[in-house]
């Protein structure tokens, strides 16, 4: 009697010890879904957001983030002092190993995206970075402005939402200049360039319109992306080697670095 007792009483430990086993592998599961889900919607935010368009995703894009600047990019703590005229139409011309871009910016209705983006152009932060992500299919972009090549890198600070379109169809036409982001009010230095016109959640700050070089973008998007695939890095790589921005940028005085 003693021995079937024990017996009974092993089985039922080891029966227990297996329902254990079977819970927490189940709560395994659980969060490894949770972090799955997490980062798909990320990659969903930054990849457009960067989209709906990883900010990529600062970037704002469309991209959206949260990854940090590479050590070897300048950063700061916060966005540059408001210092440009509102009033004046900047023409920022981004020079790329495809062919120059002109962008006409939109102060008016974007001044804190446009401030910072000639800020930044002002140091440099731009020179010698990619434009690491190609759409094929909707929402028809190309990503650039990330100094770490599509690891979610930025300027370190933020940026505001501005000149948000209405929502409904092609509400980011073709020659829209746009923030990515990772969610509302976390844009960056990420931009994407629309090649078609596209339809997109009005999430994402439109603070300029392409006025030369749709036929250097229209290139690169013929080209399709590295792989093949509908979203990833364009086939013909995309440098930027400089930009220059007229008239002259104001003169700034930086905020603290990070």
């Amino acid at each position: 009697m003693t021995s079937n007792r024990r017996e009974r009483e092993l089985a039922r430990a080891k029966q227990q010890r297996q329902l254990e086993r079977r819970r927490t592998a189940a709560r395994a599961r659980r969060r490894r879904n949770r972090i799955a889900g997490v980062v798909v919607a990320v990659v969903a935010i930054v990849g457009l957001g960067t989209w709906a368009v990883a900010a990529t995703r600062n970037d704002s894009s469309t991209a959206s983030p949260s990854p940090s600047p590479s050590s070897s990019s300048p950063s700061w703590t916060q966005p540059p002092a408001m210092t440009i005229d509102t009033t004046t139409p900047y023409v920022m011309t981004l020079q790329t190993s495809q062919g120059a871009i002109t962008i006409q910016t939109d102060p008016a209705k974007a001044p804190h995206t446009v401030n910072s983006m000639i800020f930044l152009a002002s140091q440099d932060f731009f020179d010698g970075t990619s434009c690491h992500r190609l759409a094929t299919a909707s929402p028809f972009v190309l990503q650039c402005g990330d100094p770490t090549g599509g690891k979610g890198g930025g300027p370190g600070y933020t940026v505001p939402d501005e000149n948000l379109p209405a929502a409904g169809t092609n509400n980011y036409p073709r020659g829209t200049v746009a923030m990515a982001n990772r969610g509302a009010g976390t844009a960056g230095s990420q931009f994407f360039l629309v090649y078609r016109d596209a339809t997109l959640p009005p999430a994402y700050t439109i603070w300029g319109k392409i006025t030369a070089g749709l036929d250097v973008l229209d290139k690169i998007a013929a080209a399709g992306t590295a792989d093949g695939s509908p979203d990833g890095p364009p086939k013909l790589p995309v440098t930027i080697d400089a930009v220059t921005v007229t008239p002259a940028a104001p003169s700034f005085s930086p905020p603290p670095s990070g």
